[in-house]
C-alpha cells in the first residue's frame, strides 16, 4: 500500500518548522509532500533549503482547504492519502495501526486516529477527538468532545470503532475513494467539508473508522480560532450545505428550516453576549445559504441516502438542557 502523507501549508513556515521534523522521523515508509496554497511567506524557500526530499506542490492560488487539497492530491500518486494538519505532532508507530485497519477492514474507506491536545496532551482535542457523529440535525460532536466540554484521555476510546466522521486534521483516505467523490466541496472553502465528504462516503456505500492505537497531538486554532465569526460564519453555513445534499428530501426541509430557526435563536444568544460580530456572521451564513441553494441542491447524490444517520436527537438538547457532556452517558453501544 503506498502511502502520500500530505500537509497543506499557507504561510506556514513556522509551524513546518516547529512540526515537520516529527512528521519525517515516524513516517518510515510513507512519502511526504507539502502542498503550498500559494504562500507569500518563506515556507517553499524552508521546504526546499531544509527538506529537500519533501515533494512540494505549488498552487497557483489559495482556494482554502478545500480546492488546496483538490488540486494538490491530482498530482499525488498513492493508494493511501494521509491528510495531514502543519500543526500536528505524529508520534512514533502513529501509522502502523492506520495500516493494519485498512488491510483488516476492507469496507474502511476512511480512518482517523485519536486526536490529543499538544498544549494538554492527556485531553482529547476539539477538532476530531476520537471521531465524529452528528445528531438528526446535523449538528457535530465527537466522542471525547461535545461542544467546548473535552474529556481527558483515559483509554477510554482505546479501540477501534465506526464512526461517522474523521477530522481533516488528521484523515487517511483511500486515493480510489477520494477521487470517485470528485474530493471535497470547494464551495465550503473550509470548516465542515471534511463531515461532507464522509457523508458522502456514507451515502455512496463506504465505511469511516477511528482506530485509537494510533494517536497524534493537535495544535488547533493556526488558522482560525473557534473564536474567529469567520469561523461562525463557515461552519453555520456550511452545515446548512450538507444537510441540503445529503439527506432525503422529505428529511433534509424540515430540518433545515428548523435549523434556520435555531440558528436566529444563536444569534440572539450572540446579541446577549454582545458577540455582535458572531450574530452578523450567522445573518451572512443564512444569505450565503440561500444565494447557493440551487448549486448546492443541484449537487445531491444519486446514490442511496442514509436513513439513520446519528446516535441521538439533539445534541443540543443534551448538553444545555440535560448537562450530559460525557460522549460514553450520552450514547450507549
Amino acid at each position: 500500500m503506498k502511502i502520500a502523507v500530505v500537509i497543506l501549508n499557507w504561510n506556514g513556515e513556522a509551524l513546518l518548522e516547529r512540526f515537520l521534523p516529527s512528521v519525517m522521523e515516524h513516517s518510515k515508509g510513507a512519502d511526504i509532500y507539502v502542498v503550498d496554497n500559494a504562500s507569500t511567506d518563506g515556507s517553499v524557500n524552508f521546504l526546499k533549503q531544509h527538506y529537500p526530499t519533501i515533494g512540494v506542490v505549488q498552487n497557483d492560488v489559495n482556494g482554502g482547504f478545500a480546492k488546496g487539497y483538490n488540486d494538490g492530491l491530482k498530482q499525488i500518486d498513492a493508494d493511501l492519502f494521509c491528510l495531514l494538519n502543519s500543526d500536528v505532532e505524529v508520534t512514533k508507530n502513529w501509522l502502523g495501526p492506520i495500516i493494519k485497519a485498512f488491510q483488516d477492514i476492507p469496507e474502511a474507506a476512511i480512518i482517523q486516529p485519536k486526536i490529543l491536545d499538544l498544549k494538554q496532551k492527556d485531553h482529547f482535542e476539539y477538532a476530531g477527538a476520537a471521531g465524529g457523529f452528528i445528531d438528526m440535525l446535523g449538528y457535530p460532536f465527537c466522542r471525547g468532545r461535545i461542544f467546548q466540554s473535552i474529556e481527558k484521555d483515559e483509554g477510554q476510546y482505546d479501540d477501534t470503532k465506526e464512526v461517522f466522521w474523521a477530522t481533516g486534521a488528521c484523515m487517511f483516505i483511500k486515493s480510489e475513494v477520494f477521487q470517485s467523490l470528485k474530493g471535497f466541496d470547494e464551495d465550503y472553502f473550509a470548516h465542515q467539508e471534511e463531515i461532507d465528504l464522509c457523508w458522502r462516503a456514507k451515502n455512496a456505500g463506504h465505511k469511516v473508522f477511528y482506530v485509537g492505537h494510533s494517536h497524534v497531538y493537535h495544535l488547533g486554532g493556526s488558522t482560525l480560532s473557534n473564536m474567529n465569526p469567520k469561523k461562525t460564519f463557515l461552519n453555520f453555513r456550511n452545515s446548512l450545505f450538507s444537510i441540503t445534499k445529503n439527506l432525503p428530501r422529505k428529511k433534509a426541509w424540515p430540518i433545515v428550516l428548523l435549523r434556520l430557526l435555531l440558528d436566529g435563536i444563536a444569534a440572539a444568544r450572540f446579541i446577549f453576549q454582545l458577540k455582535f460580530d458572531h450574530c452578523f456572521a450567522i445573518l451572512k451564513a443564512h444569505l450565503s445559504f440561500y444565494a447557493n441553494f440551487s448549486k448546492m441542491y443541484k449537487k445531491r447524490e444519486k446514490a442511496n441516502f442514509l436513513l439513520k444517520y446519528y446516535p441521538v436527537t439533539s445534541i443540543v438538547w443534551s448538553y444545555f438542557v440535560h448537562h450530559i457532556k460525557n460522549f460514553n452517558i450520552l450514547v450507549k453501544d
